[in-house]
């Protein structure tokens, strides 16, 4: 790419506090978020049998659910899944495997992860679909907003930045969120989104590519750098 710093914005270091998550050595050795989509199953198994047994049950197959972790008994987790400790996975809830869920994250009522990581303190809490997707520290999805994985066309997925594409060589790719980013509800990001840290989203949006850091992205075209904040 011929822009050097959007090109680092798009990196891991610039979007996610790797101490605010459990799955911190799958990000080892990648420069795009992106490029651990398909290792979260096998990094799940692997970290989930050497998780503290007076910490974390195994509950069926391939799931661990930390002891102080709340589940409603309508919830349903598939596996490979990892539950972390203080996180609430509440009403009809619907993990369909390949999830991580950080230490004090949310997973609402009807709300739908397929092979994501959610860091620390995220909250995806109400009718939410996750998919393929990578959340950083306290990121928020509002009320029916969701990651759309898979193009109409079933294409591979590209990240554009300013008219530019990375080729992610991945069939399904949802979203990857910055820490602290929140996202007004009922938003449909569109595959390939990627959204830096500190950014809001205006709700009913419809998003796609490279939404730069701490900005609030208004619709499509109109997209302002927050006041007041240093970059």
């Amino acid at each position: 790419m011929g822009d050097s710093k959007i090109y680092e914005a798009l990196t891991v270091k610039n979007l996610y506090n790797l101490d605010e998550t459990i799955a911190a050595d799958l990000f080892n050795d990648v420069t795009y978020p992106w490029e651990v989509l398909p290792k979260i199953k096998s990094f799940i198994v692997a970290l989930g049998k050497t998780l503290p047994k007076d910490e974390y049950d195994l509950v069926g197959d391939d799931v661990w659910i930390a002891k102080d972790a709340k589940v409603f008994p309508s919830a349903y987790i598939n596996g490979p899944a990892i539950i972390g400790k203080g996180a609430e996975v509440r009403h009809c809830a619907f993990i369909r495997g390949n999830a991580i869920v950080g230490e004090g994250a949310v997973v609402g009522n009807s709300t739908e992860l397929k092979n994501v990581v959610l860091f620390n303190k995220v909250q995806v809490p109400h009718y939410n679909y996750v998919g393929d997707s990578v959340l950083g520290y306290k990121a928020h999805m509002g009320a029916g907003s969701i990651t759309s994985n898979v193009k109409s066309d079933k294409t591979l997925v590209d990240v554009v930045v300013n008219g530019e594409r990375i080729h992610t060589g991945l069939k399904k790719f949802g979203a990857m969120l910055g820490d602290n980013v929140e996202v007004g509800c009922n938003t449909v990001m569109n595959p390939g989104t990627v959204i830096g840290r500190e950014s809001n989203v205006y709700p009913v949006s419809m998003v796609r590519g490279f939404i730069p850091e701490k900005s609030i992205y208004k619709k499509q075209g109109e997209v302002v750098h927050k006041k007041g904040l240093t970059d």
